[in-house]
C-alpha cells in the first residue's frame, strides 16, 4: 500500500503509485532477507536502514522542500560530474544509477536488449515512472563513459532535461585540455540553471564539505584492513550506496560516529566474522541500491568483503581535491587533476587501475579478489582479462563473475564462489 505520508507528494511527482509500490515491497523485503538478517551489526548502522526506509520517503521530501526554497536539483550517473560544482551553486547533487531489474520493457523500447542492466534500470525506472529523484531532478547529468551510456543519452535526454559532460579515453595533456573544457562547462551550465554565480569562496566551501566526506569514506574504508573484519562488506557497500543519496553533512557525520563505533571494536579485537575468515577484495563495475546479489553471495559462502574497488566504493573517494587555490583558474585546475585519477575502465591504457587493485589488496590483507562485470560490459570485460594476468603474477587468487540483475543465475553463481572460497581458505 502506498505510505499515506508520501502519497501526495509521489502523486505530484507523477509516479505510478501501484508499479512504486511494488518496487518499494520488493526492495523491503530483500532489504530484511539481505541486510536485517546479519548478526554482530554495529549499532550506527541503524542510519542506514533508517535512510534506505526513507529513500523514496523523507529524503524525496528534502528534495522537494529545497526546490521550494528556489534551489535546483541536479542528477547524476557518474562519479566524474563534480559534486563540488553543484554544491557551489546551491544545488542538490543525487544519484540516479538503479540497480534492480525494473521497468525493463518500457526500456527496450529504445534500447537494445543486449545493453548492460544499469542502463537499462536507470532508463526503465524513468519510463516506468517509479523512481522519485529522477522526477525531482531540474537537470540530469549524463558523461560518455561507455558507448552505452552515450548512445542512451540520446534517447534519454527525450525524456529529461540532460546535459553531456564529454570524457576523454586517454589522460594525455590534450585529453586533460577537453577535460578542462568540459567542466569549465559544466560550471556555466550550473550558473544558467541556477541564477547563482560559482565564486572561488563557494567552491572552496564545497570542496571541504566534499573532501569531509570523501574522508570519513576513507576512514572506514582503512578500519576494515583489521582482522577480524570490523563490518561486513554488504553494509560497508551500503553506506558507499548512501553517500549518493544523502545530505553530505549528515552523512559525514554518521559514518564518523559509525567509524568511531569500528575503532572500539578494532581495538577489542571483534568482527562480524572469526579471524582467519577468507577476506574478498570486490572489484569491478560499480554496484548502485539495491544490487546486493553477489555480495550476499559471497558473504553467505564463508568469506568477508574487505574493499570493493570500484565507482562505489574506493575510486569515488580514494582521492581528495586540493583545496588551496585562491583564484577559480586554480581550483579548476584542482578539480581537473583530481577527477582526472579516477581510473576508469574507459581510459586506455588504464595501468593505473591494475596496480590499485594489487595495492589494495595487500593493504585490505585480501586473500583473493572478485572481478565482477556487468553482461555486455565490454570495458570491463577486457580489463578482467588483464587483471587476472596481472594478479596471477602477484600471486593473489581472482575470480572473474559476469552477471545481470536477475536472480536466475543465483545458484549457479553460488556454486562457483564457494568453489573459490574454498580454494583461497
Amino acid at each position: 500500500m502506498t505510505d499515506a505520508r508520501y502519497a501526495e507528494m509521489w502523486e505530484k511527482l507523477n509516479l505510478d503509485l501501484p508499479a512504486h509500490d511494488a518496487l518499494l515491497g520488493v526492495l523491503g523485503q530483500f532489504y530484511g532477507d539481505i541486510y536485517m538478517s546479519q548478526e554482530g551489526r554495529l549499532k550506527g548502522m541503524e542510519y542506514l536502514d533508517f535512510v534506505l526506509s526513507e529513500v523514496h520517503g523523507l529524503r524525496v521530501q528534502e528534495l522537494q522542500e529545497a526546490k521550494a526554497r528556489g534551489a535546483k536539483v541536479v542528477g547524476t550517473f557518474c562519479v566524474f560530474v563534480p559534486e563540488e560544482l553543484t554544491l557551489a551553486a546551491g544545488a542538490v547533487h543525487v544519484g540516479l544509477c538503479a540497480g534492480a531489474e525494473a521497468g525493463t520493457e518500457e526500456a527496450e523500447k529504445i534500447l537494445p536488449r543486449n545493453t548492460c542492466a544499469l542502463i537499462k534500470s536507470f532508463v526503465g525506472f524513468k519510463m516506468a515512472r517509479i523512481c522519485p529523484f529522477t522526477e525531482s531532478c531540474d537537470l540530469v547529468v549524463g558523461e560518455t563513459t561507455c558507448d552505452g551510456k552515450k548512445k542512451a543519452y540520446e534517447a534519454f535526454g527525450e525524456l529529461v532535461p540532460m546535459h553531456v559532460m564529454e570524457l576523454p579515453q586517454t589522460k594525455t595533456d590534450a585529453a586533460r585540455a577537453l577535460f578542462r573544457s568540459e567542466v569549465i562547462r559544466y560550471k556555466e551550465k550550473l550558473e544558467t540553471l541556477t541564477g547563482v554565480a560559482i565564486t572561488p569562496e563557494k567552491l572552496r566551501a564545497a570542496m571541504a564539505t566534499v573532501n569531509a566526506k570523501r574522508k570519513a569514506l576513507q576512514r572506514l574504508d582503512a578500519l576494515r584492513s583489521a582482522d577480524p573484519s570490523p563490518i561486513s562488506g554488504r553494509d560497508a557497500l551500503l553506506i558507499h550506496q548512501v553517500a549518493f543519496y544523502d545530505d553530505p553533512v549528515r552523512f559525514t557525520a554518521s559514518i564518523n560516529a559509525l567509524c568511531d563505533q569500528m575503532e572500539v571494536r578494532v581495538g577489542a579485537k571483534e568482527g562480524v566474522s572469526p579471524k582467519g575468515t577468507p577476506r574478498i577484495l570486490l572489484s569491478g563495475c560499480p554496484m548502485a541500491v539495491p544490487n546486493w546479489k553477489l555480495p550476499y553471495i559471497t558473504e553467505s559462502s564463508g568469506a568477508v568483503i574487505v574493499g570493493e574497488e570500484s565507482c562505489i566504493g574506493t575510486r569515488n573517494i580514494r582521492d581528495l581535491t586540493d583545496e588551496s587555490a585562491q583564484d577559480m583558474d586554480g581550483l579548476i585546475d584542482a578539480l581537473v587533476d583530481r577527477y582526472l585519477r579516477i581510473d576508469c575502465a574507459c581510459f586506455t591504457p588504464n595501468t593505473e587501475r591494475m596496480a590499485n587493485v594489487v595495492s589494495m589488496a595487500r593493504e585490505l590483507k585480501a586473500d583473493g579478489v572478485l572481478h565482477y562485470g556487468l553482461m555486455f560490459c565490454q570495458p570491463y570485460a577486457h580489463e578482467a582479462i588483464k587483471l587476472e594476468k596481472v594478479l596471477r603474477k602477484e600471486e593473489i587468487p581472482m575470480l572473474a563473475i559476469e552477471t545481470d540483475y536477475s536472480m536466475e543465475d543465483m545458484e549457479q553463481l553460488k556454486t562457483r564462489v564457494e568453489a573459490f572460497v574454498e580454494m583461497i581458505r
